[in-house]
């Protein structure tokens, strides 16, 4: 993220999509996601998501939260976001959890507070990052104003699928 020059927090993809006019139709809807408790693993380096999702994977599926995605849903994001000249950068899974559920060894648990979010759905690794540029552009065009929440991508369907069957609902936070 990025601060522009009236103050408001801008995605790091915005600045890629001035001038691009070929977007094609991108299914977008509002979503209020309510405040939630998730458990939330960290990873860091060039395959940060890897990383945070074994430690995800180690510490629910012995619980059985796996078995449930629409009870215990999976959110991840970048944090940090990649830089500019460096490999690395951090990303973070969360996976939503009973008001019983404790922390434990390098797995945290925290409340997130909600928000508007503008959403559409992305299938395969490999249209990620294209997926989240055309939801960057619809927002700039968009009626909506970018909110500062956290960005997020859920994960839908089976927990291991093949990468290009992997399939997110991409979450950009907005205000009305």
């Amino acid at each position: 993220m990025r601060l522009s020059t009236n103050g408001t927090m801008v995605h790091p993809l915005a600045s890629e999509m001035k001038g691009e006019d070929k977007m094609s139709e991108l299914d977008v809807r509002i979503v209020k996601l309510e405040p939630m408790r998730v458990a939330s693993v960290y990873g860091f380096g060039e395959s940060p998501e890897l990383e945070a999702w074994e430690k995800l994977v180690a510490w629910a599926k012995p619980k059985g939260l796996l078995d449930d995605l629409e009870r215990h849903r999976i959110f991840g994001f970048n944090n940090p976001n990649p830089s500019p000249g460096s490999p690395n950068y951090g990303y973070e899974f969360w996976i939503t959890v009973d008001a019983d559920e404790e922390p434990q060894g390098e797995v945290r648990i925290q409340e997130f507070r909600g928000g508007l979010y503008a959403v559409t759905r992305c299938k395969g690794v490999e249209n990620i990052t294209e997926t989240w540029k055309q939801l960057v552009k619809w927002l700039v065009d968009s009626k909506y104003k970018h909110a500062c929440h956290q960005w997020l991508e859920e994960h839908l369907g089976p927990v291991e699928p093949p990468l290009d069957e992997l399939l997110l609902d991409l979450y950009a936070p907005i205000a009305e």
